[in-house]
């Protein structure tokens, strides 16, 4: 569990009491209990209210707010209030404002305008952290602290004064000295060596490409600027309240932050999920996949799900609604896929500001006549049912690579061609969510003991110790899954010279020759030859067409398992395999379409002995089983419109499991078989 002050699945909201009337308060809480809400996160925007000037801190109102959660049996996850500073901090300290590329400073008028290098920032922050973690220690209501508030998704790089200088240190940290930050940066090329510390400066606006190790680094810096803040105020929350959680709220596969680094540094993960019900079922497997990122950022804890909205969004184009059923849907998909906590921005509709118009737990027209209310309070109640999942995990035996280096170097400008890095991680984790495969994602250089099958997509820039990694996880009876332009560079986003792809040569069994991206709407074919069992990829002789890229591949070892038909690439490998140790290693050339990439992972996950949960399950029905110390929790989830039976029999958890046991959610007695309705879910505690 997550807390032992609370057993239960946590459930509620961001609470924010200070845009409301005290009157509002009561009403607030007596909601809250007949909803079911047992948490909110209060204070995440607090500051100006909390500290009306630099001498001054206002805690009257906040006390009243904190004694009537507590006297209600509601606990709060306190949060430090550090994500939107005050005007008259700024006003005041001028170089609290972040600096953009080309020099223009970030104002007050909406939120994270404040640089995470600043001193003054620092300070002030320091302060207000410390006079809460000394007030709230014993209260009560406390039962986990937020961390300031999505860092860096409005304002992610600074490049004033202080983060320069900031900047010049962290370098001086990573290198030691300049002539090995020349070396690692190939500051030779266009005259750019270094020959004093003050003359290097953020990757400002340029006449033309920067420096793409020099932009690298800097991203590293930034993510580690802004960690920086959070495990500042990780240690004064820690000192004043050793037993209490501490997290912060992440965005799924948000690109600034390297959230293997973050995820160490706090007690538990916590992410803000808001699918586009526009894109229909590519929802659901977009939230499926940034569930599991913040399972696998801290495997041995659940997560939160913190936030998510009840019914429409703000910021997009055309914000439509969740229609009736679906926010129950995916909000049990998150307990599904590990998490211990459901909670929503916000608890009640704001009548002003940027976000009037962002969906609540209690709407603008109250809650009499509300579909949304009586949604938020049945969830209540089917969250209260489940507290006997707290605790359990997902076990996957796939694993999907994820490193923000390789996303940071492979999407910089002068590439050979674009890649999508999230979303080519997001087209192999779809093809294991559309057949209920469990997937955990891991850092290249992270334990790989638990896992069959590695995908590694799009490893571009790749450390030579990750590379081992790699290649042992093969060695010893892995079978290993990579994809064009991998390999190609180290951590300093330089050749690794001898041939593509680098360090993983030896464990393909191949190198790359050259590239060539193809154009929009550009094609080639790709011939399969008869394959068998014993090359993981199974099949008759056909054809396929491939686009985005073509590479002249030369065997050393592998062998190919399909050839390019067209160009000059024709007859050249686009898809191999090989034997390496006790496992085997594939490698593809190019980009298939959804299909043929699917036929291929078919066969790969045969020769790793991988497979679903369940057997047989009907298209839109989604699985996944949690376990803990025996005990197994089987989720049903049907995303389709119409009602799907479900024989429940098992693959990946044994051939011949059978799930028969109890639904939490309604109390049935289940067998053979069962039926989910549409936009239905069944919770079934296995063997009871």
């Amino acid at each position: 569990m997550i807390s032992a002050k609370l057993p239960k699945i946590f459930y509620g909201g961001d609470y924010n009491p200070e845009q409301w009337p005290e009157a509002v308060w009561a009403e607030d809480v007596k909601l809250m209990r007949e909803a079911g809400v047992n948490l909110v996160s209060v204070g995440i925007f607090s500051w100006a209210r909390l500290q009306p000037n630099e001498r001054t801190y206002d805690w009257g109102w906040f006390d009243r707010v904190l004694d009537l959660l507590a006297a209600n049996g509601i606990l709060a996850c306190v949060a430090t209030a550090t994500a939107s500073p005050p005007a008259w901090m700024s006003t005041k300290y001028p170089d609290v404002l972040a600096v953009d590329a080309e020099g223009k400073p970030y104002y007050p008028g909406a939120r994270q305008h404040y640089s995470p290098c600043s001193p003054t920032y620092r300070r002030l922050a320091a302060a207000l952290v410390t006079r809460m973690a000394k007030r709230y220690a014993k209260h009560p209501a406390l039962a986990a602290w937020h961390i300031n508030n999505e860092y860096g998704c409005h304002m992610s790089e600074c490049h004033g004064e202080a983060s320069t200088r900031a900047w010049r240190g962290w370098l001086k940290n990573r290198y030691g000295t300049l002539e090995a930050l020349n070396a690692a940066w190939g500051t030779a090329f266009w005259s750019q060596h270094y020959y004093s510390w003050e003359e290097i400066l953020t990757p400002r606006r340029a006449p033309y490409h920067p420096n793409p190790t020099q932009q690298v680094d800097f991203k590293r810096f930034m993510s580690d600027a802004f960690l920086e803040l959070c495990t500042m105020e990780r240690d004064i929350l820690r000192a004043a309240t050793p037993e209490v959680p501490i997290t912060t709220n992440f965005m799924g596969f948000f690109k600034p932050l390297d959230h293997w680094r973050w995820a160490r540094e706090i007690d538990f993960t916590a992410w803000d999920s808001y699918p586009d019900p526009a894109t229909g079922h590519a929802a659901e497997a977009a939230a499926a996949c940034g569930h599991d990122l913040t399972r696998s950022l801290k495997k041995e804890r659940p997560f939160v799900l913190m936030e998510q909205v009840t019914s429409q969004v703000n910021w997009r184009p055309t914000n439509l609604l969740k229609r009736p059923g679906v926010m129950r849907l995916w909000s049990l998909q998150a307990v599904a896929r590990g998490a211990d906590g459901v909670m929503f921005f916000q608890w009640r509709a704001s009548q002003g500001g940027a976000e009037k118009f962002h969906g609540a737990m209690v709407p603008h027209g109250g809650t009499a006549e509300s579909r949304v209310w009586r949604e938020v309070k049945a969830l209540g109640a089917d969250l209260a049912r489940l507290e006997p999942v707290v605790g359990s995990r997902i076990q996957a035996r796939v694993a999907i690579t994820v490193d923000w280096n390789a996303w940071w170097g492979v999407e910089l400008d002068s590439r050979p061609g674009r890649i999508n890095y999230a979303a080519t991680v997001a087209e192999f984790h779809r093809y294991f969510f559309e057949r209920n495969i469990a997937v955990d994602f891991v850092h290249p250089g992270a334990d790989l003991g638990d896992y069959d099958l590695v995908v590694a997509p799009a490893l571009y820039l790749l450390a030579k110790n990750d590379a081992v990694n790699l290649e042992k996880f093969v060695a010893r009876g892995g079978v290993l899954f990579t994809t064009y332009f991998s390999g190609v560079a180290d951590e300093n986003d330089r050749i690794v010279l001898g041939g593509y792809p680098g360090y993983l040569r030896r464990v393909l069994g191949l190198w790359v020759e050259e590239w060539s991206p193809m154009m929009e709407g550009e094609t080639n074919r790709v011939r399969f030859a008869k394959t068998t069992a014993k090359d993981g990829v199974k099949g008759p002789t056909r054809v396929a067409t491939c686009s985005h890229w073509c590479e002249v591949v030369h065997l050393e070892g592998a062998r190919a398992l399909a050839t390019f038909a067209e160009d000059f690439f024709a007859g050249g490998p686009a898809l191999t395999a090989n034997a390496f140790g006790q496992g085997a290693a594939y490698y593809l050339a190019t980009k298939l379409d959804a299909p043929e990439l699917a036929r291929v992972l078919d066969g790969v996950c045969a020769r790793a002995k991988v497979g679903p949960v369940m057997a047989s399950v009907p298209k839109d029905v989604e699985v996944s089983l949690r376990e803990r110390d025996g005990a197994r929790f089987l989720f049903l989830m049907n995303h389709g419109a119409k009602a799907a039976r479900v024989r429940l029999a098992g693959v990946g958890a044994g051939a011949g499991a059978k799930f028969a046991g109890v639904d939490l959610l309604t109390g049935e007695r289940v067998g053979r078989a069962v039926t989910v309705a549409a936009l239905g879910v069944r919770v079934i505690e296995v063997g009871t």
